[in-house]
């Protein structure tokens, strides 16, 4: 199966999840999701705490579009940061460090 036709065989999944003691319902493809886990793992904490923190840091955007726009960008800068490791020549040298947002620090 190639990427187009499995995009076009994602399904949209919707979740209870609460946020700051209420309970909410996001919707995301099953690909976010499990990126949403990836990243809750690494930062040794749960889905729902990391939402908590997607919530509070968004601007006028749904809380879903908020979901997919910290997944995407958690893992563009660790792609990123992953190909300008193995390319440099200077030993020694320290990783960039995502901002609680998932973004690149300016």
């Amino acid at each position: 199966m190639d990427q187009l036709e499995h995009t076009k065989k994602t399904a949209v999944i919707k979740r209870s999840i609460f946020i700051n003691g209420h309970k909410t319902s996001v919707s995301l493809e099953n690909e976010f999701w499990d990126g949403l886990h990836e990243i809750a793992r690494q930062k040794n904490g749960t889905v729902a705490m990391l939402v908590e923190q997607i919530d509070r840091s968004r601007d006028n955007c749904n809380l879903s579009s908020a979901i997919r726009t910290f997944v995407f960008n958690h893992f563009r800068a660790r792609e990123k940061m992953g190909s300008a490791a193995s390319s440099a020549t200077v030993p020694g040298q320290n990783a960039m460090r995502l901002s609680e947002n998932g973004q690149l620090p300016e």
